[in-house]
């Protein structure tokens, strides 16, 4: 159980409410119970004292002997009330001391607060009748509680002292004390009890809501809630069903509109190739014929002939998007040699001149060769246009990984254009001049990149200029890497003629 759990936290709170509500009623219960039993048993023990002493002592003479104090003292402690007596008199020009338990009761017990307060004489007035009271107080013996009081006779008479035993009552009082702690103990448990139970009837349902709302997460539009009852977390079900449904029509009519923005681009792009056939043809005579044509018709059939290749690039690279939106794209993997395809593509393209290659040959790899040309191709005429020459093209591997990195000595990319780089058809000003490019050049090379596992970043060199990194899984299944579905060397030649008829 995790400690900031709800379940955890709503049982604590239980705890210790009822914690709280137990040792109070039981600390209160406690006092009132041992105020009760102590006034009940010293009020007994002084009330039978007072009387026994006015009837023991009345008879005394004013002198009394010390066998005579001795005899009263013994008749005093034979009450129900099981105290002990000390009696002190004057006898002879002295005091004697009759205690009925000399072992235990001697004058040192008595505490010299206590006998000052006996022996005090008070004034006699309307409010106070008698010179003298009785007094009393609660000491310790030998670890056990006792109750001591005493009084003086009025009219010349002994100074009475009782010690009465509490032993009986702290014993009941501990009885209180454990069965008091024993009831906070069952309220603790039973406590929790009613918190297990109150966290299961409120938590099941928000566990249920959790668990939809993960599927929800992951896709699962149709997730729905069975709602009953009519209190707050009902109310809340009802929202997530109406909330889940609303969000369902919305994602289906937005899928709807993808797929059908899919296949106009599609539809368009291939019913494009067509008249875009026969044009290409026709500026590819008149391109061999510009030598033959009127210098005043030579610019507009030269505007006419490289518009013309635009266009079919767009159209072309239009195709490759959807089939990447449609997830259609498929890999054509072959064992090639890095340095050779790099090599090959700047090749191809007449850059040799203008290209440092840092590339070791051997450093095979198991990629689609077509694939890697079209990334390339687009870093290293990226670069070539739109930075400055030399362009650099670092080929090497690293934890299981190939890296390639193109970097150029141009004046680098704003920092607020490096996170829209890979965007399709994104301007970096308004006023930009149109661009030769399609604008899908660098986002066709990221999917082609993502469809590998791998990953293309850029960022500005330290020392100047913008550094594309292209990464691709080196000895890796791509469709384990995150790529799509693969096709044989012998599938991806079918389906090339296929796309060539």
């Amino acid at each position: 159980m995790r400690w900031i759990s709800l379940r955890l936290r709503l049982m604590l709170v239980f705890a210790l409410v009822a914690l709280a509500a137990a040792v109070s009623a039981s600390a209160i219960a406690y006092w009132l119970n041992r105020d009760a039993v102590l006034t009940r048993t010293q009020d007994a023990a002084l009330d039978d004292f007072r009387k026994s002493l006015q009837d023991n002592t009345g008879s005394l003479p004013l002198a009394p002997t010390c066998q005579e104090l001795q005899a009263a003292a013994d008749r005093m402690a034979a009450t129900s009330q099981k105290y002990e007596v000390l009696l002190i008199g004057k006898s002879g020009g002295g005091d004697c001391v009759a205690p009925s338990k000399p072992d235990l009761f001697t004058p040192k017990v008595v505490p010299e607060s206590l006998r000052a307060a006996v022996d005090r004489e008070r004034r006699i007035d309307d409010s106070n009748r008698y010179a003298y009271h009785l007094y009393w107080q609660r000491i310790t013996l030998g670890g056990k509680p006792y109750l001591i009081g005493g009084a003086k006779v009025i009219g010349g008479g002994p100074t009475g002292y009782l010690l009465k035993s509490l032993e009986n009552e702290r014993q009941d009082l501990n009885s209180l004390a454990w069965s008091l702690g024993i009831a906070t103990g069952l309220a603790l448990i039973g406590s929790a009890l009613l918190a297990q139970a109150a966290a299961s009837t409120v938590l099941r349902p928000v566990q249920r809501l959790g668990d939809a709302a993960r599927r929800l997460g992951e896709g699962k539009l149709d997730t729905r809630l069975q709602v009953s009852g009519t209190d707050e977390l009902a109310d809340l079900s009802r929202t997530f069903n109406r909330t889940a449904e609303s969000l369902q029509k919305r994602v289906e009519e937005l899928s709807a509109r993808e797929a059908s923005s899919r296949r106009f681009v599609a539809d368009m792009s291939h019913e494009l190739r067509t008249p875009l056939t026969a044009i290409t043809a026709v500026t590819e005579v008149l391109e061999d014929e510009a030598d033959n044509l009127d210098p005043m018709i030579a610019p507009a059939v030269q505007l006419v002939v490289s518009e013309t290749r635009r266009l079919n690039d767009l159209v072309e690279n239009l195709m490759e998007v959807t089939r990447f939106d449609a997830g259609t794209a498929r890999l054509v993997l072959d064992d090639v040699d890095v340095a050779d395809q790099v090599t090959a593509c700047i090749d191809a393209r007449a850059w040799l001149d203008a290209v440092e290659l840092d590339a070791e040959r051997g450093m095979m790899a198991r990629l689609d060769p077509r694939r890697l040309d079209v990334i390339l191709a687009n870093l290293i005429g990226n670069a070539l246009k739109h930075g400055g020459s030399p362009v650099r093209v670092s080929v090497r591997t690293e934890e299981g990984s190939l890296r390639i990195d193109v970097r150029d000595h141009g004046p680098g990319i704003p920092e607020d254009v490096l996170p829209h780089v890979f965007d399709r058809f994104y301007k970096a000003s308004a006023s930009r001049p149109r661009s030769e490019g399609s604008g899908l050049g660098l986002s066709i090379a990221l999917e082609n990149a993502h469809i590998h596992g791998g990953g293309i970043t850029a960022a500005n060199s330290p020392e100047g200029g913008a550094v594309f990194t292209l990464t691709l899984p080196l000895g890796e299944d791509p469709a384990e890497a995150g790529g799509t579905s693969l096709l044989t060397d012998e599938q991806g030649r079918d389906r090339a003629e296929e796309s060539g008829k």
